[in-house]
């Protein structure tokens, strides 16, 4: 049988389910106590790995909070408490620190490892809505998430209790990296295949096109020496230098198109007749997004690379940050 849709019922339910988690999430705020700067303690203190360990659809929880506090700056990692009671205890250490998520705190398989875990003398932090439970009890720290009811209408699947460990676990991931003084940098390093961290950690250097690549004329040139290397080099500019590749302007697409606005022939006017002066320039160790910054800023589509001493060593334009996904 299809069932068939109540459009309004559903945009009514769903407004509930997210009503009644936001409240959850809220209410967290006033459950926050001295418990929570002691986690923090325990694990800024910790010298081995933060462990996350939870089942159910509190061990998708756990597992989201080992990653965020992996790629923040605190080494962590995930352990399924099932399998922790068939070998994988063995991965955890006494320099360790343990996250147990569990709603209830009476989570079978993960109460049944507590007893090894605390023999081994790992601090052990709980999150859960109850905090007379087993697993809270046996706890050094408890952090609370308790929530009044779960946003299933039948309150019965975990809704409203795994947002609020969610949010709990996010709260102390981003308390424990502020403590850490985690900064852009840092989370760059940790991401070197995301959008970020190619903005962060790549630099005009490892954009810019040298030698041969570069399009490039002398001061004496014309106008058809220089359409010459805008041809050629396909860059939408030369620059023009001296006879020590200093730099002294540059012709672009732009610098053409006035040119050609000119009666006559053009092809033979000398370069430095029609070239812009004193160009922007920046240094090969700047980062390739202060380029981007700079060519934003002054409505320019290419950019000069020099040395300390002026010298030309390089060249970009915005297709090559494009190619390399800075923007």
């Amino acid at each position: 049988m299809i069932a068939k849709i109540n459009g309004d019922r559903a945009l009514a339910l769903a407004r509930d389910v997210l009503d009644i988690e936001a409240d959850a999430v809220r209410a967290l705020r006033d459950q926050l106590d001295e418990g929570f700067v002691e986690a923090i303690d325990l694990i800024l203190s910790c010298r081995g790995r933060v462990v996350v360990s939870g089942i159910g659809k509190s061990g998708h929880i756990a597992r989201k909070l080992a990653a965020t506090f992996a790629s923040t700056g605190t080494p962590a990692f995930f352990v399924h408490p099932a399998e922790a009671s068939h070998g994988d205890l063995g991965m955890i250490t006494s320099e360790d620190v343990f996250v147990a998520m569990s709603n209830s705190g009476e989570s079978e398989e993960l109460v049944a490892i507590l007893p090894t875990i605390k023999r081994l003398g790992v601090k052990l932090i709980a999150v859960t809505g109850r905090p007379q439970s087993s697993l809270a009890q046996l706890a050094d720290v408890h952090l609370n998430a308790f929530v009044s009811k779960e946003a299933c209408p039948l309150n019965l699947a975990p809704t409203a209790s795994t947002t609020a460990a969610l949010a709990l676990g996010d709260a102390l991931a981003v308390a424990v990296l502020d403590a850490r003084g985690f900064g852009v940098d840092d989370f760059a390093r940790s991401h070197p295949g995301g959008a970020l961290g190619r903005r962060l950690l790549t630099y005009v250097r490892d954009v810019m096109r040298t030698d041969d690549q570069i399009p490039k004329v002398t001061g004496a040139a014309t106008v058809r020496d220089a359409l010459f290397q805008l041809t050629a080099k396909r860059m939408g500019m030369t620059a023009i230098v001296n006879d020590h590749d200093h730099v002294e302007g540059i012709f672009t697409d732009g610098d053409l198109r006035r040119v050609l606005e000119r009666d006559g022939d053009f092809r033979e006017l000398p370069i430095a007749s029609v070239m812009t002066h004193a160009p922007r320039t920046i240094g090969a160790d700047h980062l390739a997004v202060e380029a981007v910054e700079l060519m934003e800023r002054y409505r320019i589509n290419q950019m000069l690379v020099v040395d300390d001493a002026g010298k030309l060593i390089g060249a970009l334009n915005m297709h090559d940050l494009f190619s390399k996904k800075v923007i």
